[in-house]
C-alpha cells in the first residue's frame, strides 16, 4: 500500500522486523493486562513469518520518519492470516494482532494497518476481516465503529487450550 497525503505507508513486515514485531506484541500483551502471557521468540516467527510455508502475515507501519533508516523503527503491527468462509466460499482475513504505539495512536497509522488489510481482501476476492476485541476496550470498539465495523452479537468465541485441549486431544 502506498501513502496518499492522509495516510501513513504500510508494508510488509521483513525479517529484520521481527524483533520489534515481538516487542510489539509483548505490549500489546501489557496493554490487554496479559504482561507474562506471550511465549513467542524473534526466531519462532521469523520461521513462521519467512519459512517455506508461510501462514502467518505481518504488515508494519514505520514510526515518522525512520522510513529510511536501515532498520526502521516500528509504530504499529497488522499480524494475520487467512480464514474461510464455509457458507460465502471464499476465505477472509483473521486479524489477530493490530497494536500501534501508544504514542502514535491518533495519528491514522491504526486505519492504515486496518485500510491495507481491507484493501488486500478487496484485491483478493476475500469476503471479511475479522478479529475479536476485549470487552473493555471501549477506546478500540469506539475506534472499530467508527471504521463501520460491528460486533458479532450472537456469536460468541470458544477456545479449547492448555490442559483441557491436552486432554480432549489424548495427550
Amino acid at each position: 500500500m502506498t501513502a496518499t497525503s492522509d495516510s501513513p505507508t504500510v508494508r510488509p513486515a521483513r525479517p529484520d522486523d521481527v524483533d520489534q514485531i515481538v516487542e510489539l506484541i509483548r505490549d500489546l500483551a501489557t496493554y490487554e493486562k496479559e504482561p507474562d502471557a506471550v511465549r513467542l521468540t524473534p526466531q519462532r516467527l521469523r520461521e513462521q513469518l519467512f519459512g517455506e510455508s508461510p501462514a502467518i502475515f505481518c504488515h508494519v507501519i514505520d514510526a515518522d520518519g525512520s522510513e529510511g533508516a536501515e532498520t526502521p523503527r516500528l509504530d504499529g503491527i497488522a499480524l494475520w492470516f487467512l480464514n474461510y468462509s464455509t457458507w460465502e466460499g471464499t476465505h477472509g482475513i483473521y486479524l489477530e494482532d493490530l497494536y500501534v504505539r501508544p504514542e502514535a495512536r491518533g495519528t491514522g497509522k491504526g486505519k492504515a494497518l486496518l485500510r491495507n488489510l481491507a484493501a488486500i481482501a478487496n484485491q483478493r476476492g476475500y469476503s471479511r476481516v475479522e478479529w475479536s476485541v476485549l470487552k473493555w476496550n471501549q477506546p478500540s470498539i469506539d475506534f472499530y465503529r467508527s471504521i463501520g465495523a460491528f460486533p458479532m452479537e450472537e456469536w460468541d468465541t470458544f477456545r479449547l487450550t492448555g490442559d483441557a485441549l491436552a486432554e480432549f486431544g489424548g495427550n
